[in-house]
């Protein structure tokens, strides 16, 4: 039985600027099965966040393949993506992109209501996931009333939602302090364990890298 989570054959991404184009990621084959931790490294510029958006179904390739699940991203289109990603896919943003007019527990809630659960039942797993990153004595809490880490624990939160296969991630740690982010590791890594999901993550922090499978190296590729 094929057991790929991602699979990638020749895939490329330019963009384009008037008369400058910017070729990010040239070539790349890539696979990584369902159940593992891989890290993705490199320096900045280098296309980690872009295949984030590629794998997410966020953005196109100029070329080459993408299957996820064994289904050809080339085959569906942008609405069929976007329901495949509410459905399988957890993204956590490097800057949270948590929407500030609504509580954390609201914020956690909205995938779910958008997958087409009832709202009293969005807000009670909602409840729910706050305790697991320890946070439901801020449930009514916005945004902004609360530090970097307790947003980076919201988004993550947020991002397991709708129970999907895997959770994708870019920079959890990168805004954080040295304590802060060994608890949000601590946690990324508990809950990939406890719900039993695949973790791709963009990062520069070695300490975070270490504790996973794999490893892939843009620069190398």
């Amino acid at each position: 039985m094929n057991n790929n989570l991602f699979s990638c054959t020749r895939l490329n991404k330019t963009f384009n600027q008037g008369l400058n184009h910017s070729e990010v990621i040239s070539d790349l084959d890539f696979s990584m099965d369902q159940g593992t931790t891989l890290a993705l490294l490199g320096p900045s510029g280098c296309g980690k966040t872009t295949l984030l958006h590629l794998l997410a179904g966020l953005d196109t390739p100029t070329s080459g393949e993408i299957k996820f699940l064994n289904n050809k991203f080339s085959l569906l289109n942008s609405n069929e993506r976007a329901q495949m990603r509410i459905e399988n896919i957890g993204f956590v943003y490097q800057f949270h992109h948590l929407l500030p007019e609504f509580s954390a527990q609201e914020n956690i809630a909205l995938p779910m209501m958008m997958k087409g659960f009832q709202k009293e039942e969005s807000m009670q797993r909602a409840s729910d996931l706050l305790v697991e990153v320890n946070l439901i004595n801020k449930n009514l809490n916005k945004p902004g009333e609360l530090s970097g880490g307790e947003r980076q624990r919201v988004a993550i939160a947020r991002a397991m939602a709708n129970k999907p296969s895997c959770l994708l991630m870019d920079e959890p740690t990168g805004d954080l302090d040295q304590a802060n982010a060994k608890i949000i590791t601590d946690l990324i890594l508990s809950l990939v364990s406890d719900h039993g999901i695949s973790l791709l993550v963009a990062t520069h922090d070695m300490t975070l890298a270490d504790r996973l499978d794999k490893v892939l190296n843009l620069a190398l590729t």
